[in-house]
């Protein structure tokens, strides 16, 4: 058997009355899929309630800050690196991170007029990034070793004279300057100690991050994850009309509510989909230069341990929106997870939305189809998927009986799909 390198995940899960995801009208996100309206939840809504959750911070570790104030953020990790650097080099280093720019990039702005290099100089509206405290530190101990030689010193003070045009710089912004591309390049001599401090935040491994600036390192995320959808057509047209009663107004004998508004609501089951690129993950981890290298048996292992607690993320998260109101606090009723040499998605095996059972429930007959599709689509494809499910009801089969518990799932996977 060959070794497969992503591990697709499918989850089932029924959610009773609840508004888990909402737009910017304050209504149900929604979605239109073969051809009629079911109620969504983001992807991005989901990823949050995983890395935020009590069980990621005691298996995983501590996640990513996601901000786009660096300000804010400075006293922060200040805060968590006490005592191992000066707070002045945190804060020059952090500023560093994001305004850096390459010589390339400077000679460019050299020819701009000057009135396009003054404004460069205004503070940049940063985008929304993850910001790890391991690559700060890392990078904090690199920039400390950093400083000019008396040849550099020198080299830089003479450049003071033979300045010309309008905006001319002091010796000390000369000075700075050289000191700055200097710990840029030092930065950038140790890129892999950088990446492996990344890795130590496994959100930023899993779901990668967009370099908007700076010094900032992109990572390609490891792991697809697409927005969960109804397997049936639902019109969220519920409404609940609630009210918040003035105990004080009431006692007086008044009538009436202190406040009345509306939220709108809906129950189905939902398809939950992701795809983990195992080889990616152990480069996001540093285990693995690049994808190109040869994985090995330790560094798959603990890619397959990461992949274990995604599972476990997936199966049992819910987001929290609304839910004080309708606590739609449900755990998943089937899942599957196959080793494959390929992403694949099963979300077609509800492109006819599920007809209600005899009984009235959506969740069998979803789980029905989720299970005969994933059948049809392997023998279909000869995709050579290694498979195994866990269900509430154990009475499907899918490569054999399921697992009657999550943990025994998630043996499996940290196993590499071997029983």
């Amino acid at each position: 058997m060959s070794i497969k390198n992503f591990i697709n995940f499918h989850v089932l899960i029924s959610h009773t009355p609840s508004c888990l995801n909402r737009d910017d009208q304050n209504m149900q996100k929604t979605a239109v899929f073969g051809g009629v309206n079911r109620v969504r939840i983001s992807s991005q809504s989901l990823k949050r309630a995983m890395r935020t959750s009590a069980y990621y911070a005691e298996s995983l570790g501590a996640s990513s800050i996601r901000t786009r104030d660096l300000e804010k953020l400075i006293p922060i990790f200040t805060e968590q690196l006490q005592g191992e650097f000066e707070p002045a080099l945190i804060a020059k280093t952090m500023e560093l991170f994001v305004r850096a720019k390459s010589s390339d990039e400077e000679a460019e702005d050299s020819d701009e007029t000057n009135e396009a290099a003054v404004s460069d100089t205004a503070p940049k509206k940063l985008a929304v990034a993850p910001w790890s405290v391991d690559e700060i530190r890392v990078l904090c101990g690199i920039v400390k070793e950093v400083s000019l030689t008396e040849e550099e010193i020198t080299k830089a003070k003479s450049a003071v004279a033979k300045q010309k045009g309008q905006k001319k710089k002091t010796e000390q912004e000369l000075l700075d300057e050289a000191l700055t591309k200097k710990r840029i390049k030092a930065v950038k001599d140790k890129i892999d100690l950088v990446r492996q401090a990344i890795g130590k935040t496994v959100d930023i491994a899993l779901s990668g991050r967009m370099a908007t600036s700076g010094l900032m390192t992109s990572v390609d995320g490891a792991m697809a994850f697409a927005h969960a959808i109804t397997t049936h057509a639902v019109e969220p047209q519920d409404v609940d009309w609630f009210t918040a009663v003035d105990d004080l107004t009431s006692d007086a004998g008044e009538t009436g509510a202190g406040h009345l508004d509306t939220q709108q609501f809906s129950s189905g089951v939902f398809y939950r989909y992701a795809s983990l690129n195992l080889k990616q993950l152990q480069v996001n981890l540093g285990l693995i230069a690049d994808m190109k290298s040869e994985e090995t048996a330790e560094s798959r292992k603990q890619a397959l341990s990461i992949a274990r607690h995604v599972l476990h993320l997936l199966a049992t998260v819910v987001p929290s929106a609304k839910q004080q109101s309708f606590a739609a606090h449900n755990l998943a009723d089937f899942v599957i997870a196959s080793f494959a040499d390929q992403p694949i998605s099963l979300a077609n095996a509800f492109e006819s939305p599920v007809q209600r059972d005899r009984n009235g429930g959506f969740l069998k007959p979803s789980i029905s189809a989720l299970a005969e599709y994933w059948a049809r689509i392997n023998a279909a494809y000869g995709l050579d998927e290694t498979a195994h499910a866990f269900a509430v009801q154990g009475d499907v089969e899918l490569n054999g009986k399921p697992a009657t518990t999550l943990a025994e799932l998630e043996d499996w996977v940290a196993c590499g799909g071997q029983d």
